[in-house]
């Protein structure tokens, strides 16, 4: 399997190379020459993530250095559950992608890229710098997956002030080979030095740098094991595929959904949820892709004005009319985050965190429209993480995942750093 550039500029490269590149030399993402076909039956008898995901990635990986070592990946990656749970209301579930050490969806992801990664340089000797912007979630999972890693060092990118405060403690608590760095801007901000970064060849000759935000395929790729899993697990349960309901902000867990459908799963149609940044929303609307500075909500971690992946998805669906029609997008602001939190707690009991909120009451407004199908709510995150949002809409506290607990007791550090690509390219080449 050959990868090339959404933007058709780039030479094809294996998947280990891409892996390695991150963002294609013309400014483009890298994407599959051809997609893999599956049945469900192909499917039957296995019944993890790990093996699951074996078999859906391998096609993936052929002819490729990671084909062999797939198997063992993904028991690194796939530890832990991805559970669809049934809600009070007849044929709604929620997939809970929040019981990994992060206590976010991004662990799985993060997980499977550095087992890849670990193995594509065990015989290197010069370090590489994972660099990685985030909006809340992803530099956690990242720096929790290569942290103590030998060989690696991890930059993590946040715009200070706008995550919650256990979402900061998380991004600084690893030490060790792990640096947070606190930008005075947005996520926008980051990702556009982040791109800066992995788009300087001289810099990179200099410093070898790596990604791991979702335009890195080493991270896409695994996110389609827990749909396919859970569409499966629906599938031979009632013999009618699932749809999904996605939050969304950098577009890579709605991808990985589309992919997952588009090799051949049972899965239904995709709806997607964002919060106040509405350029999703106003594209399927009938608007062009127009990116726009990001506003800072409750659902912070999908506060993105200029979603990478919108070019993965356009390369999916080239027609503008015909992607359009594939998916339903809508905006959900603060206030009705907040109301959405409150009435599904004292409603069904349900604790949602502000992101799985927005695809709540998504759901919620189909169901009132009479859309009858079977719908899973994509939990991402786990509300432990925005205890100053939800503990006052419920009025109880969010006892606090484990894992989550013992990141939260260690003592956390993040450096401050200008929102200016001069700043960080001195940073990382004293690396």
């Amino acid at each position: 399997m050959k990868y090339v550039s959404s933007r058709g500029s780039a030479p094809a490269l294996d998947l280990s190379a891409a892996i390695a590149t991150g963002l294609a030399p013309d400014g483009g993402l890298y994407v599959p020459q051809s997609l893999a076909r599956f049945d469900p039956q192909d499917f039957d008898d296995l019944d993890t993530l790990a093996e699951v995901g074996a078999l859906l990635i391998a096609p993936f990986c052929a002819g490729d250095a990671l084909a062999g070592k797939l198997t063992g990946i993904c028991s690194e990656a796939f530890a832990f559950p991805a559970p669809l749970r049934p809600l009070a209301s007849p044929r709604d579930y929620l997939l809970e992608l929040f019981h990994g050490p992060t206590a976010a969806f991004k662990d799985f992801g993060a997980r499977f890229l550095a087992a890849s990664m670990r193995r594509l340089r065990a015989h290197e000797t010069r370090p590489l710098t994972i660099l990685v912007a985030t909006s809340g979630d992803t530099g956690a999972a990242v720096g929790a997956a290569f942290a103590g890693m030998p060989g690696f060092r991890v930059a993590i990118l946040y715009p200070d002030g706008r995550v919650s405060p256990r979402q900061a403690h998380q991004l600084g608590c690893f030490g060790r080979n792990v640096r947070a760095l606190r930008v005075a801007g947005s996520f926008d901000d980051c990702q556009r030095l982040v791109k800066q970064a992995l788009g300087d060849e001289a810099l990179r000759q200099q410093a070898p740098l790596g990604s791991a935000n979702s335009i890195s395929l080493g991270r896409l790729l695994p996110q389609m094991t827990y749909y396919a899993l859970s569409a499966l697990q629906h599938w031979r349960n009632t013999g009618d595929k699932l749809h999904f309901v996605v939050p969304t902000g950098n577009l890579g867990n709605a991808v990985a959904c589309v992919l997952a459908r588009a090799c051949g799963l049972p899965i239904g149609r995709i709806a997607l949820a964002t919060n106040a940044n509405r350029v999703i929303p106003d594209f399927f609307a009938g608007a062009d892709y127009a990116p726009q500075p990001s506003v800072a909500t409750l659902a912070n971690a999908m506060d993105v004005g200029a979603p990478s992946n919108f070019e993965r998805l356009s390369w999916l669906y080239p027609d503008p009319v015909q992607l359009r029609r594939e998916f339903a997008a809508t905006t959900v602001d603060d206030a009705t985050i907040r109301q959405t939190i409150h009435d599904r707690h004292h409603r069904f009991g349900e604790v949602l965190c502000p992101h799985t909120a927005t695809a709540a009451h998504l759901l919620g407004r189909m169901r009132a429209g009479g859309d009858e199908g079977s719908w899973a709510i994509v939990a991402t995150a786990h509300p432990a993480k925005f205890e100053g949002v939800v503990e006052p809409l419920i009025g109880a506290e969010v006892p606090v995942p484990a894992s989550l607990a013992e990141l939260l007791d260690r003592p956390a550090h993040a450096e401050p750093l200008a929102n200016d690509y001069a700043a960080l390219r001195e940073l990382l080449a004293a690396e």
